[in-house]
This record gives structure tokens, C-alpha cells and sequence, in this order.
């Protein structure tokens, strides 16, 4: 405590060049901690270190640096993000130079015009924020950074002396406030010529998400991630957790030990047709889908209808899966029309089937002895492919097989391992498991990837698809039906997919001590709250669109509302506005002297500071009274009195002077600091 008080009481009585170095140093850090993990970690610790060095100098009241050392640190950190990013261009490299830079521009923070280039550059270093993430949370994070560099350039126009920060605060938060209508009419109303934020997105590494490939282990990790892939909106009842099957890859070609989808090649060019045929009423939804950098809209099995992506053209691939021409790195909405009951595939025997049976020499040689065995069995011996699949289903579900998240490291021979020896796995595992197994059966299977289920927000009533919703599951081809999805997970953990019943990773043993399940109810309670609130964020704020837009002009009464009807309404609001507050301003002046008004604002702060006026005071009386109920001494009082008399004397200066001279005494006016 005695250190602490210590500290305290230094920081009390230093400079106020220090202080106000200080308090921007903690501002540029809040600004730069939210790109920590989209920086390289030598642009992290490089600004972290610098910020630390510019902070000991503050408080030691130490001299800068040379520009020796300055010159030397640009040139590392040039040369470093020329290694890490190959380029000194795009969007990664330039946050990576332009973070380094402000924190090296605090180093030379000697006069005025250095504050304000690092002021500057941290408001451009602040909108950097939003190239990686749009969330409520960088929002929010990014209003107090920008409440704080207002507070700073507030801070650096007040006179000499040591103005409180509280008082820059509040000039900064007015100033932010009288600001929102203007933001919220150029929001509401400047057109859009792309998505929010819409920049060309660079190559994004590690975002979790479905995989075009899939080896044992990469779904499990998933599993662990419980970020929102995509919300979804049904028009009506939302279907069963059964039907809840959003298509992903389609993966086709075995190496033994990853999954990828069909092969090129003689017989994989004879692309088979989708020949979808339809049953029943279809389900009409809208999807809000996260960025994760791939060409893939995750719709509900099967979508006919070509979903409507603004934005985007989208197209479907002969395995039903839907494709855009370009990866998906914002947030996108689109409406979608899906039939749960459906069939797709040659009805026959057809060329190209046989790309589905395929299997890699050399692997899994229990599993295809199973097969072997199968087929030797009086009761499978002329068995049709359908009773095949329910043999090998009857044997997940009576075998001792069982759903695990953490099945452990498997080894080349998966299949075999899981078949015989572990009896457990993740979906991706029993999926694999039984493909190969079918396959060594004769017949056609292959791995569908994407989501399955998800959970119901009851606040808005989207239902909420997770990462750990990540799931793989199979279809297998039968003579007269096609393609018929088979999810083998669900004979093993039926409540995985018809009862929406997750596998959830472990907690501690502190956590679990403290929460217990009062406070597994809460979390999840504040989570579906949490989940609304930034799901209303994005449909109201990252979603208003250009259509948004004009359909709020067939609101106000435009028919056939256009892009220069925006402009031009933007325009005239400008303008209007623009008028009335000349108009209200000249309308003011007029009704009272400007001096008189002057006078009359400095009598309210005076008294507000203690000083007790008679009605009517000049100037000079003002002054009297001040230095009455202050010290002789006191510096603020000296000001205040010096520019009273200033004020006494501009009232009596000649008529040509008047105007110059009384707009100077306002300019002084706004930069006293008055006594509390």
C-alpha cells in the first residue's frame, strides 16, 4: 500500500506535458490491444515495448530519444513486414506498419503539431479495427477509444496549467453527442456502394469453420469452438431437430487417411446429374451467415431455388452443394427455400458410381475382413444394399460403440481402430468408419460435411447454429431411391442429432465448484441474451443495405425511390440544416448585445465557482469580488481578473476595433480554467 500511495502521489505532481502524455499513451494502447491477434507477434510486442519506453520517459521526465534510434526502429519494422507479409501493400501489411508507426510517433512528442499527427493517426488506426471484426463488442470497444482521442485533442487546446481531464471528458462527450444526429442522418441515408466495410478481404488463416478436406480429429476441434457460424430466421414453425441438416462439402476420395472431394479424372468427369425430385411443402428461411472465407452458402437439404445473396451469384454442383464465385468474408443475409423431403441421384446403375466405391490399397485390412465376413453370412449373402446399411447400423447401436469428444489420436488404419479396437469417436470418425466399411461392401457412399441442429435464441427466436454444431454424416446410394443420407452417429448417440443433446467441453473443477448448475442456467441465459442483442446489431447496423435504404423512401413518399434520390435528399437535409442554424444564430445575436451575453456567461461561471455577485456587476466590480474570495496569489483568480478588466476596456474601444477585439476575448474566454 505504502508503494502504491507512493506511485500515486508521483504521478500527482508531474508535469503536465507528462500527464497528458500518459493518459493518450493508455488511449493508443486501448486502441491497438483489440489487433493483437491480427498482428504479427513481433508487431505486438515491438508497440507494446515502445509504448512501455515513451510511458518510463513520461514518468521519469527523461529526454527523448535521438532520431538515431527512431530511424533505426522504422527501419526494423519495415524490414520485418516485409518479411512476415512478402509485401508492404493490402490490408495485413498496412494495419502492421500503420500500428508500429503511431506507437514510434509517440517518441517524438515535442510540440503541439506532434500530438495532433498522433492524434490523427490514432483515429485512422481505430477505424483499422473494423477491417477484422464489425461485432457489437468492437463497436463498443472502439466508442470509448474514440471518447478518449476526443478527450486528448480536447485536452491539448486547453491553456498552460493542469486542466482536469473530467473537464476534457465532458467537452468530448458533448462534442460526440451533438456529432450522433449527423452520424445517424449520413448512417440512415449516404448510399451504399458496397456492404458496410466491404473491402477486398485478404487470405484469412485459422478462422475455425468446415474444412474442404476432413481427417480424423479436425471436426473434433470444432467441437470446442462455440462462436455462431450462421442464424437463421424460419418462416413459420421451425422444422424438427431430425431435418435440421445444412449441406456442406461433399467429400468423396480417400487416401487412407483424409477426405477430399471427388477426384479429377476420366470417370470424374461423368458428373453425375443431380436429378432432385421434391416432396411435400417446402421450409422458406433466411440465413445470416458469419465471414469464414469460403465459396460455401450452408442451406437446409435440398435447395432448388437459387438462394438470393446480394452480392453474390451462386450456383449448384451436381452433389447439391451450393457455391459462390467468390469466398464469403463479410457478414451476408440471404433467403433460401429448401424441401426436407427430397430425392436426388441416378434412380440406376450408372457410369460414375464407381468413383464412390473406391478404396486405397493397403489400409484398414481388419475392416475389409468385416466386409468379407458380412457377405458370408447366410443372412447378408443375398442381401440388398439397403439391408447392408441396416446390418452395419444394427451393429453401431449394439456394439458397445459410443459418441465421444475426446476419442484420442488415431493411427493410420482409422477405420480399423474404431471398428475393433477404441469403439468411440466424434461424427467424423463413425462417418469415415462407415463409409469405408460400405464401401468395402460394394456399395456407393460418401462423407456429406456441414451442420446439423442448433438451439433456439428465446429472445428473438432465431435459431442459432454454432461451430461445435459442426457435423458429418453419410449418404449412400440405393438401387430405385439414389442417394439416401445415412447418419450413423445417430444409431451410436441418438440424442446427437433427433434431441439436440451436445457434447459440452469439460469445465474445471473451480468452475464447476462455482457455478454449479444455478449458474450453467445463468451463463446460458446471458449467453441467448448476448446472441440477440449482437444478432439485432447485425441485422439493423451491418445489414442496412442499399435496399434498406430506399425502402425507407417509399416510407416517406418517394414511388420509385433511386441512388440520386438519396443524394439528393441527403443534400437538401444538409443544406436545410446547414440554414436553419445560421438562421437561429443570427436570430439570437439579435436579441442581446453579444457583450452583455459574454458578460452575463462569465457571471454564471463565477458564481458557480463560489463568488458571491450583486445583481447587475461590471466588469471591474466582477473582478473586485473575485480576488476577495480568493488567495492574491492564486493564478486562475489572476487570469480571470486580468480578462474582466480586458472585457471593461473592449466596451469603450473604438467602433472599428470592437468586432476583432471581442472575438478574441471570446476565444480567451473558452480557454480560462476557473477556480473550483
Amino acid at each position: 500500500m505504502r508503494v502504491l500511495h507512493r506511485l500515486q502521489n508521483h504521478l500527482r505532481h508531474l508535469p503536465r506535458d507528462s500527464r497528458d502524455t500518459l493518459f493518450l499513451l493508455i488511449v493508443i494502447a486501448w486502441v491497438v490491444v483489440p489487433q493483437v491477434g491480427n498482428l504479427p507477434p513481433w508487431c505486438s510486442g515491438l508497440a507494446a515495448a515502445v509504448l512501455l519506453w515513451r510511458g518510463w520517459l513520461a514518468v521519469t521526465v527523461q529526454p527523448l530519444p535521438s532520431r538515431w534510434w527512431r530511424l533505426a526502429l522504422l527501419l526494423l519494422t519495415v524490414g520485418a513486414t516485409l518479411f512476415t507479409h512478402k509485401t508492404l501493400l493490402g490490408r495485413d501489411a498496412g494495419v502492421t506498419l500503420v500500428v508500429v508507426l503511431l506507437a514510434l510517433k509517440t517518441l517524438e512528442l515535442r510540440a503541439k503539431r506532434d500530438a495532433f499527427v498522433v492524434f490523427f493517426l490514432g483515429f485512422f488506426t481505430m477505424l483499422t479495427n473494423f477491417f477484422y471484426s464489425q461485432s457489437l463488442l468492437t463497436a463498443a470497444a472502439m466508442l470509448l477509444a474514440l471518447l478518449g482521442l476526443l478527450t486528448a485533442l480536447v485536452n491539448a487546446h486547453m491553456p498552460v496549467g493542469k486542466p482536469p481531464l473530467a473537464q476534457a471528458a465532458r467537452t468530448a462527450g458533448w462534442m460526440a453527442l451533438l456529432g450522433a444526429p449527423i452520424m445517424l442522418v449520413l448512417f440512415m441515408l449516404f448510399p451504399r456502394l458496397a456492404p458496410l466495410w466491404g473491402i477486398p478481404s485478404d487470405a484469412m488463416i485459422g478462422r475455425s469453420g468446415l474444412s474442404a478436406t476432413m481427417q480424423v480429429g479436425n471436426i473434433a476441434s470444432l467441437a470446442l469452438d462455440d462462436s455462431i457460424a450462421m442464424r437463421i430466421r424460419f418462416e413459420g414453425a421451425v422444422p424438427p431437430q431430425s431435418d435440421l441438416y445444412f449441406r456442406g462439402p461433399v467429400l468423396s476420395t480417400f487416401d487412407g487417411r483424409e477426405w477430399r472431394p471427388l477426384r479429377s479424372g476420366l470417370s470424374a468427369g461423368m458428373q453425375l446429374a443431380a436429378n432432385v425430385q421434391v416432396l411435400g411443402a417446402p421450409i422458406n428461411y433466411q440465413v445470416t451467415l458469419e465471414p469464414n472465407n469460403r465459396p460455401w452458402l450452408l442451406v437446409l437439404d435440398a435447395t432448388l431455388t437459387k438462394p438470393v445473396v446480394p452480392g453474390f451469384e451462386a450456383s449448384m454442383t451436381s452433389e447439391l452443394q451450393w457455391l459462390t464465385e467468390r469466398p464469403i468474408a463479410d457478414l451476408v443475409r440471404y433467403t433460401a427455400q429448401s424441401y426436407p423431403a427430397f430425392r436426388h441421384g441416378p434412380p440406376r446403375q450408372t457410369a460414375g458410381l464407381q468413383d464412390y466405391e473406391n478404396l486405397p490399397a493397403g489400409f484398414n485390412p481388419r475392416t475389409l475382413q468385416l466386409a468379407v465376413e458380412l457377405r458370408r453370412d447366410p443372412r447378408y449373402a443375398k442381401a440388398s444394399s439397403a439391408q447392408l446399411v441396416s446390418a452395419v447400423l444394427a451393429r453401431l447401436h449394439t456394439g458397445g460403440y459410443s459418441y465421444t469428444l475426446e476419442p484420442g489420436v488415431y493411427g493410420r488404419d482409422s477405420a480399423d481402430e474404431f471398428w475393433f479396437d477404441r469403439k468411440e469417436g466424434f461424427c467424423e470418425h463413425i462417418a469415415s468408419s462407415f463409409v469405408i466399411l460400405m464401401r468395402a461392401l460394394d456399395v456407393p457412399a460418401r462423407i456429406v460435411t456441414g451442420y446439423q441442429g442448433g438451439e433456439i435464441n428465446t429472445v428473438d427466436g432465431f435459431l442459432v447454429v454454432r461451430q461445435s454444431d459442426a457435423h458429418a454424416w453419410a449418404e449412400v446410394w440405393l438401387a430405385g431411391r439414389g442417394w439416401v443420407r445415412v447418419d450413423p452417429t445417430a444409431a451410436v448417440a441418438p440424442g446427437r442429432v433427433g434431441a439436440l443433446q451436445r457434447l459440452q467441453a469439460p469445465r474445471g473443477a473451480i468452475a464447476s465448484a462455482l457455478l454449479g448448475d444455478v449458474g450453467a442456467d445463468l451463463a446460458l441465459n446471458l449467453r441467448a441474451l448476448w446472441d440477440a442483442v449482437n444478432n439485432s446489431w447485425n441485422q439493423r447496423v451491418l445489414n442496412y443495405t442499399q435496399g434498406k435504404q430506399l425502402n425507407l423512401l417509399k416510407k416517406i413518399g418517394f414511388d420509385a425511390p433511386s441512388r440520386e434520390d438519396l443524394i439528393y435528399l441527403l443534400i437538401g437535409i444538409v443544406v436545410g440544416t446547414s440554414l436553419l442554424g445560421a438562421a437561429w444564430t443570427l436570430w439570437e445575436r439579435s436579441r442581446q448585445d453579444p457583450w452583455l451575453r459574454l458578460l452575463g456567461t462569465a457571471a454564471a461561471r463565477l458564481q458557480k465557482a463560489g463568488v458571491q455577485l450583486a445583481p447587475h456587476s461590471p466588469p471591474r466590480a466582477m473582478a473586485q469580488q473575485l480576488m476577495q474570495a480568493f488567495a492574491p496569489d492564486n493564478a486562475r483568480a489572476l487570469a480571470i481578473r486580468d480578462w474582466l478588466l480586458r472585457l471593461e476596456a473592449q466596451r469603450y474601444a473604438p467602433l472599428g476595433a470592437q468586432r476583432t477585439r471581442l472575438a478574441t476575448l471570446e476565444r480567451e474566454f473558452k480557454q480560462l480554467i476557473w477556480p473550483a
